[in-house]
């Protein structure tokens, strides 16, 4: 293996000593080896990290947001690197066609209008949010496929949970389908190989996930794709065999209008399936950072005492006739501190003000707690809904 010293990586990479040296300080890029004499060592694996730092700061990100996002990755190849920057420059390049679009509405506007509405203006021109957007795009996509992976290799229940979900379903031919919230489209993608004779749309409010999803099922013609807000569909009066809210209801702000409009779209005796958490989902987890320090939260709400396996029922039983409640049994044993980490860090809360402030602390705090392979509580289940 070849290692270059801190000026021979910096100078290869076309930055300043100082700036790979302030990456090393703050933990970001860490060199491989230090030299029994003190040198900090590098090698073409940190090339790579180093890649996606750089792609990342290109996109708007800040130090603490491309930390939660490359922290104790290690996976990725060269070629995996390069797909990677090539995905955040199409993004990119759609954001600035966003913005060409709006100079050009406003260019429109001005022109049509003799009194001009500067709060129209500058929301119009107001570029630093669209920005924000494809920052928090990217992240969610990311955090997602990090919680997606810890569940995939670690579950213990040899029928995967969207497998299993999708045997709840019991799809038959000429269905009509609608996912709400239908994110990167994984429900479909693991299911594939049994989606001949469905009419599906897949819906969700970020445009983002919704292309992803587009991505990674753009070989599957019988698949239609709409943006819009679960409180506000788009689409006619009872339509739908099937409506599917899976793991979504939890983020919807009003879930009574939310299931007014599901209601809606659904044809006479079509079923609503929800699933959702029970309040022990993942409980060992946060028990593991309370610890750490009681300060930190995972999610800025309870989901489930939004919607939740146990208030559900009473939720539901206004809008639908007959509602039945399936429980996934399954747990998960773990035996990597790092994957912990990265799913920790992929959480909804305020965790990252408290442990990146110290993360090598943080790492030997779970590193001492996963000495043995840990057992942490999966508590997740579906709500069966007929109109």
């Amino acid at each position: 293996m070849k290692y270059y010293k801190t000026g021979e990586f910096a100078k290869m990479a076309n930055l300043s000593i100082r700036t790979i040296r302030y990456y090393d300080q703050i933990g970001l890029l860490k060199p491989s080896k230090i030299a029994d004499n003190g040198y900090r060592l590098y090698t073409d694996k940190d090339f790579i990290k180093l890649q996606k730092i750089l792609s990342l700061k290109s996109l708007g990100f800040s130090l603490n947001d491309i930390f939660t996002q490359i922290i104790n990755d290690n996976t990725l190849s060269l070629q995996e690197s390069l797909d990677l920057q090539k995905q955040m420059i199409d993004k990119k390049i759609e954001n600035l066609q966003n913005i060409k679009q709006s100079l050009e509405k406003t260019q429109n506007y001005i022109q049509d209008n003799e009194n001009i509405d500067w709060k129209v203006v500058w929301d119009r021109i107001s570029f630093d949010s669209m920005e924000k957007e494809l920052v928090e795009q990217y992240k969610n996509s990311n955090n997602v496929n990090i919680r997606i992976h810890l569940h995939e290799k670690y579950s213990q229940n040899p029928v995967s949970w969207f497998k299993w979900l999708f045997q709840q379903y019991e799809l038959k031919e000429g269905l009509k389908i609608l996912e709400i919230g239908c994110g990167n489209g994984q429900l479909w993608v693991v299911n594939q190989d049994k989606l001949d004779g469905l009419e599906i749309v897949l819906s969700d409010i970020s445009l983002g996930m919704l292309n992803d999803a587009l991505k990674n099922l753009s070989h599957i013609d019988n698949i239609t794709y709409q943006c819009f807000d679960a409180q506000q569909i788009s689409l006619s009066d009872e339509t739908f065999d099937i409506v599917i809210a899976n793991h979504v209801l939890f983020y919807v702000s009003d879930l009574s209008q939310a299931l007014k409009e599901i209601k809606r779209v659904l044809k006479p005796r079509g079923k609503l399936f929800a699933s959702t958490y029970g309040m022990k989902h993942m409980k060992e987890i946060t028990e593991l950072v309370k610890e750490y320090d009681t300060k930190i939260t995972l999610s800025n709400v309870s989901l489930y005492d939004i919607f939740g396996l146990e208030n559900g029922y009473d939720i539901l039983h206004h809008y639908f006739n007959k509602i039945d409640m399936k429980h996934y049994d399954d747990y998960l044993l773990v035996d990597s501190s790092q994957d912990i980490i990265q799913y920790i860090l992929s959480c909804h809360g305020n965790q990252s003000e408290y442990i990146l402030k110290d993360y090598p602390r943080f790492e030997k705090y779970v590193d001492r707690k996963i000495k043995k392979p840990m057992h942490i509580t999966k508590d997740a289940g579906l709500f069966i809904c007929e109109k």
